[in-house]
């Protein structure tokens, strides 16, 4: 085994740690029997671990991001045939209910004179993220930031001088 190269029961620990944020249990998952505590806690301290804990967070939160974009896509662009189909149904099944794409609804209320009620997710706020993930993505406002950041280091570096 290279010294880089994590085992496959280390990379187990370090996604477990990052799924519990427990040294202990991420080491019990991983397969350690005795010591799990010491060992998590060991484990923890060896930067090749730390490297990889760090790599996988990284990945997860793109992973995490990229769901929500989805998500909020689905809730602006979305569409809603399947709901107002549901609004027509006497009493749906539960295998009615399985093929229908009902993801823009936030709730449903069946009121006491029988009829239904379905309340949507609001578009607008949908598009309103959208926009400003776009925005925070495009990189501009950090690359501006970085710039000024940069001319005022080296405005106090010229007036040390």
């Amino acid at each position: 085994m290279k010294k880089n190269k994590l085992s496959a029961r280390e990379k187990e620990f370090c996604s477990c740690f990052l799924n519990t944020g427990n040294a202990e249990e991420a080491a019990r998952r991983a397969g350690y029997l005795k010591n799990t505590k010491q060992k998590g806690e060991n484990m923890l301290c060896k930067e090749k671990i730390a490297a990889e804990i760090e790599c996988l967070a990284k990945q997860r939160e793109k992973s995490l991001a990229n769901m929500a974009s989805v998500g909020y896509q689905r809730l602006a662009f979305g569409n809603i045939s399947d709901a107002v189909s549901l609004l027509y149904m006497e009493n749906p099944s539960r295998e009615d209910l399985s093929t229908m794409d009902l993801f823009l609804v936030s709730e449903i209320k069946r009121p006491k004179d029988g009829s239904m009620e379905i309340k949507f997710f609001d578009r607008l706020k949908a598009l309103e993220k959208l926009e400003s993930k776009s925005q925070e993505n495009s990189g501009a406002e950090s690359l501006f930031d970085a710039i000024n950041n940069g001319a005022k280091a080296v405005g106090r570096d010229e007036g040390e001088a």
